[in-house]
């Protein structure tokens, strides 16, 4: 690695915590700190990592080392859990389309940790440690979900009224763009397409790209959800799944039907008495309006002359 390749390289590196201390900073200044804990306590973690691994670099390689790799392991936790923190935001107004979300990232995550485990076990590889395979794995299957979650809200966001000027679609933005180049990366790298420096290189910057990112979408306003005619879809959606998950008794119909006919019963009893008390005094306003008319009573009633 030349000299300047190597300034390069901890420039971006040095300019990770002070970019991700203005995020925090803006969070707390706006109060976003409470809406996004998980997103919150991610940098607040990448701060406290790089504050060990830093110092520890220049004076004990190996340790710098294990300390690294426990913050892989912790930034997928977290990165997996900002990703749920962002889709229970976007589906604030839908509580059951929520609740069937959070059962599935439940699920995902079993699976996540499901092949990390075995992928660690099945592979013989001199170069990585079966714990370290686990930790990869499990950082490629969070990138992957990172990805999808940007993918559904470019392709869903009108559904939800989601505005992509709002703090879970910068989240979910930034987690997503950082992640298709760290998969272009590693797939470059399997193929022997790119070396190590510039693939480090690429991958930092990659992720300042995000963190200012994030920091355009902490400093701006978020506008309010969209109320548009394609809601509909979504409330549809809702309501179909609430009468799956609450169906109502099967003979419940039957009470609401038999109420029904008796108040129209009841209602036409009362129609057909009201028409029988007001026969005779109609009758007696048509005589006089006659007789007013300058016609003869007595031969329009029928009574004897």
């Amino acid at each position: 690695m030349s000299e300047k390749v190597r300034i390069l390289y901890y420039a971006l590196w040095i300019a990770h915590p002070l970019l991700q201390a203005g995020i925090a900073a803006a969070m707390l200044r706006h109060k976003l700190h409470r809406k996004f804990k998980f997103f919150f306590a991610y940098l607040c973690t990448q701060i406290f990592f790089f504050a060990l691994i830093f110092p520890t670099y220049w004076h004990n390689y190996s340790a710098a080392f294990y300390i690294s790799w426990c913050s892989t392991a912790m930034s997928a936790f977290l990165g997996f859990t900002v990703v749920h923190e962002a889709f229970l935001d976007v589906f604030r107004p839908f509580h059951t389309l929520r609740d069937l979300g959070t059962v599935l990232f439940k699920w995902a995550g079993l699976v996540m940790l499901l092949v990390a485990g075995v992928v660690s076990v099945s592979t013989n590889s001199s170069d990585f440690a079966p714990w370290m395979q686990a930790v990869l794995t499990t950082q490629r299957c969070v990138r992957i979900i990172q990805v999808g979650m940007v993918l559904f809200l470019l392709f869903f966001s009108r559904y939800l009224g989601v505005s992509r000027r709002q703090y879970s679609f910068g989240i979910a933005l930034g987690f997503g763009g950082f992640a298709v180049v760290e998969l272009a990366l590693i797939a470059s790298w399997v193929g022997n397409h790119l070396g190590n420096p510039w693939m480090s290189l690429v991958n930092m910057g990659a992720y300042n790209a995000s963190l200012l990112t994030w920091l355009g979408y902490t400093l701006m306003k978020s506008p309010a959800r969209e109320l548009s005619a394609t809601l509909l879809q979504s409330q549809r959606w809702e309501q179909s799944l609430t009468d799956i998950h609450h169906p109502l008794p099967e003979n419940s119909l039957i009470p609401m039907f038999e109420g029904m006919v008796d108040r129209a019963l009841s209602r036409t009893q009362v129609v057909s008495t009201m028409s029988t008390e007001n026969a005779e005094p109609a009758a007696g306003v048509r005589s006089a309006t006659i007789a007013l008319g300058g016609l003869k009573l007595p031969e329009r009633v029928g009574s004897k002359s």
